[in-house]
């Protein structure tokens, strides 16, 4: 694959990225919002099915709820690992108790839940807080 689709955090936009650019920060044709941010993007039931479907890097979610200890404890963890692991995924949040739709869809009975998807399919699900190496482990073995 010499380029990949992404979706514009910011306007929702397709772009097209060559994968060996990946690392150097693209930017929106559109909007010039960064592609890759180094923080976790916030996905909504509005946006979700576009941002999994039409991205071709992994995307990796983070289901939680602002009530939730372990969710408060594992967010630092979640944000490191994405900013380490820019370029290589596109790391995401979904509040639960916002967007109670994409919570039903994928069936979340736990929180935090982190969801792998590829090609637009779940490819894989953790639950529970994870320590920052096991975090980084589990996102290598996934993508």
């Amino acid at each position: 694959m010499s380029s990949v689709h992404l979706v514009c955090p910011a306007c929702q936009a397709i772009n097209r990225s060559p994968v060996a650019k990946l690392q150097d920060a693209p930017t929106c044709g559109k909007c010039k919002a960064s592609l890759l941010p180094a923080s976790p993007i916030t996905l909504t039931d509005a946006n979700f099915q576009r941002f999994v479907q039409k991205s071709d890097l992994p995307v990796i979610v983070d289901f939680w709820a602002d009530w939730c200890g372990p969710c408060k404890m594992m967010a630092p963890t979640f944000n490191a690992v994405a900013a380490n692991m820019q370029g290589l995924a596109i790391f995401a949040k979904v509040d639960t108790q916002a967007n109670p739709g994409i919570s039903q869809q994928f069936q979340i009975r736990s929180i935090p839940s982190l969801l792998c998807f590829k090609s637009g399919k779940e490819a894989a699900r953790q639950a529970g807080a994870m320590p920052q190496q096991a975090l980084t482990q589990w996102v290598r073995q996934v993508i």
